[in-house]
């Protein structure tokens, strides 16, 4: 399968090197990449320059394409006919030697797959455990693992506000549990989103739907608009073993009170997406946990964390608004 890659950067030229670093020393290289870049200064242009990395096409956009999800819609338009697989990776991203090898050899596997995601390492501590084993309040078990909760899934379990859809799966008060929480088994996953910085799709898909303009500028929750959207086409999986490192650059990133708003205001839209006419609970349990994660980014506040009282103030003015109208 011909397959290529479309990155989307922003004021990040270090950060992308390194992505470029690990694309070079993949085990199996993509068959085209395009590097789409709306940052105001030519940093990230000359160090492609000089680098010289093979098959990239380099595009310098304007303000008319900026932003994360027309940016991705610029390198769909400008991607090669002949390529089978389109796949998409945040700039910040550094890759295991085989994910791409991992990724692709997904879809052999499984034909009906429209989209497949990798997987992002975390610190989580995993554990293998037998099939009887029987999890603690504040652990969470799937396909053999088990890892803890972690304190805000803790508390909403103690409050009869966790999820009982699997990963990847939206329960009708959304507020599910991300990818994140698939084991390290190395296993694919069905699912009906995954994360857009480690995502891939049929190129025939974007003939259908194409990643939605709504979301302009950095974005939240782009991600999840467009899997629920593609969902209604097709199956979508993960594969735990297509593994990459996420390392946060803090450049290129909306303040915490412009965040805190997109959190709430977005992710009420995809909600509303996937359950137009959500039941007299869901509404409840859905608002519930919105006000409850506003006070714990309050909370944090006072604990060394004051890009939390930033965060809350915009999550409280999204939800006033959204009260409102």
């Amino acid at each position: 399968m011909k397959f290529n890659l479309i990155v989307c950067t922003y004021r990040r030229s270090k950060a992308i090197e390194r992505l470029m670093q690990s694309v070079k020393e993949q085990t199996l290289y993509p068959d085209e990449i395009l590097v789409i870049d709306a940052s105001p200064n030519d940093l990230t242009k000359k160090l492609l320059e000089v680098k010289k990395y093979s098959a990239l096409k380099y595009f310098k956009v304007g303000k008319e394409n900026s932003g994360l999800t027309r940016q991705r819609n610029y390198g769909i338009k400008h991607s090669s006919k002949a390529m089978d697989v389109l796949c998409f990776l945040d700039d910040d991203i550094v890759l295991e030697p085989n994910y791409f090898e991992k990724l692709i050899a997904s879809y052999k596997q499984y034909p009906d797959a429209i989209g497949v995601g990798g997987q992002i390492k975390d610190d989580v501590n995993w554990r293998k455990v037998p099939t009887n084993y029987k999890a603690q309040f504040k652990e969470f078990v799937i396909d053999n693992y088990v890892r803890p909760l972690g304190q805000r899934n803790v508390l909403r379990k103690s409050l009869g506000l966790l999820s009982d859809k699997p990963p990847g799966f939206m329960p009708d008060f959304s507020h599910g549990f991300s990818t994140g929480f698939l084991p390290p088994s190395g296993e694919i996953y069905p699912v009906e989103f995954f994360m857009g910085g480690v995502a891939s799709y049929k190129h025939q898909l974007f003939s259908e739907i194409n990643f939605s303009e709504k979301f302009i500028g950095y974005g939240l929750y782009e991600d999840m608009d467009f899997c629920l959207r593609a969902s209604r086409l097709g199956q979508l999986y993960v594969n735990t073993a297509a593994r990459v490192a996420h390392l946060h650059d803090e450049a290129g990133r909306p303040n915490h009170h412009k965040y805190g708003e997109m959190v709430v205001k977005n992710g009420c839209y995809v909600w509303k997406l996937k359950n137009p006419k959500p039941s007299g609970k869901a509404v409840i349990k859905f608002w519930t946990i919105h006000i409850l994660l506003l006070l714990i980014r309050f909370v944090n506040g006072f604990n060394r964390d004051k890009s939390g009282f930033d965060d809350a103030r915009g999550r409280f003015k999204s939800l006033i608004a959204m009260i409102k109208s």
